[in-house]
């Protein structure tokens, strides 16, 4: 089954869904900065545009295309998007 998510007034929509046994989502950003919790190990993988994003204790660091960024579990963290930007997802165990 594909899960639909909508966040921040639609700014942030993404599908979901499992693949081999893992969860994962596909979405959309539209400019903006935004805030969002983890509750599993988060492997971002930027797959058009770019992306900054700041995790408890880093520094902003930009993603491009094709780049990965890990975030850790249970931690809150933040992103900045200038121009919309995709990406896939993979929730860890």
């Amino acid at each position: 089954m594909i899960k639909v998510n909508e966040y921040l007034g639609g700014k942030v929509k993404s599908l979901g869904a499992e693949y081999k046994g893992e969860y994962f989502t596909s979405g959309i950003m539209l400019p903006g900065e935004y805030k969002f919790s983890t509750e599993k190990e988060e492997h971002i993988v930027v797959t058009l545009g770019e992306m900054e994003i700041l995790v408890p204790g880093g520094a902003w660091k930009k993603y491009s295309q094709g780049e990965t960024a890990i975030v850790p579990a249970k931690v809150e963290f933040q992103l900045r998007i200038k121009e919309t930007a995709a990406y896939v997802c993979f929730y860890k165990s």
